[in-house]
């Protein structure tokens, strides 16, 4: 299994922080960069064959890594246009190494517990992280449920919706489906919208179930708010 870190974005909810590094760089505990925390788990895991796409920062993100983790093997894709579009183009621009096994795929400002990992891993099937115990967000992810797969998502879906988290593990023939999607809607031009767009168009061919986390640790960190949530939680997950 290969993972897929989408770290193209800007960042600009962050303010200040992102105006000199990348929003992965930042601290989530001391020493400790979201990025390290994905990286570090992933290894222990055994996962060691990491894309990581990449924006602003480029050089000093793949430096960090490659120096700091030597033991994983570490592919690059830069998408220059990361002003213009959406990860849907980084992932697209990253193609040629991601067609030829399972797909564990995270936004790059995620954070999550041990044990969501391990069981987003172990799934028989695709999966994505849901959690039933949180209310319905306004602006971010939710996945809409239905005869026990999921059929779509995104941020404007309520009805027989869950709260989402941008966190995936998918099957090869599943990725293969929602890959070639991709590739077809940057093709189109359609290039700022969300991956998930292009997957809504062809769940019906995927096997995507939810892994409900009950209220576990799997949050993305989207601005200096949630980076204090984050770094409270840390103080107990690496007490």
């Amino acid at each position: 299994m290969k993972a897929l870190i989408l770290n193209s974005g800007i960042g600009k909810r962050m303010g200040e922080l992102t105006k000199s590094k990348n929003k992965c760089m930042a601290e989530i505990a001391q020493g400790i960069t979201i990025l390290d925390w994905q990286i570090q788990k992933l290894e222990q895991a055994g996962i060691t064959d990491i894309v990581i796409t990449t924006g602003p920062f480029a050089e000093h993100l793949q430096e960090y890594v490659t120096t700091k983790y030597s033991n994983v093997q570490f592919t690059f894709r830069h998408n220059s246009e990361y002003n213009q579009t959406n990860y849907i183009y980084s992932i697209a621009l990253a193609e040629d190494v991601l067609q030829e096994e399972d797909i564990i795929l995270m936004h790059g400002d995620l954070i999550y517990e041990e044990s969501v990992l391990k069981d987003i891993l172990t799934s028989e099937t695709s999966a994505m992280v849901i959690d039933k115990t949180l209310p319905l967000p306004e602006k971010d992810f939710k996945a809409v449920v239905k005869q026990g797969k999921i059929c779509k998502v995104g941020i404007e879906f309520f009805e027989d919706s869950y709260a989402a988290q941008p966190l995936y593990q998918l099957k090869k023939a599943d990725w293969k489906i929602w890959l070639t999607h991709i590739l077809k809607f940057c093709q189109e031009g359609k290039r700022s919208v969300y991956a998930e767009n292009a997957m809504n168009e062809v769940s019906e061919q995927m096997n995507l179930r939810p892994l409900d986390i009950n209220g576990r640790i799997c949050m993305e960190v989207d601005n200096l708010e949630d980076l204090s949530k984050a770094q409270e939680i840390m103080k107990s997950m690496i007490a």
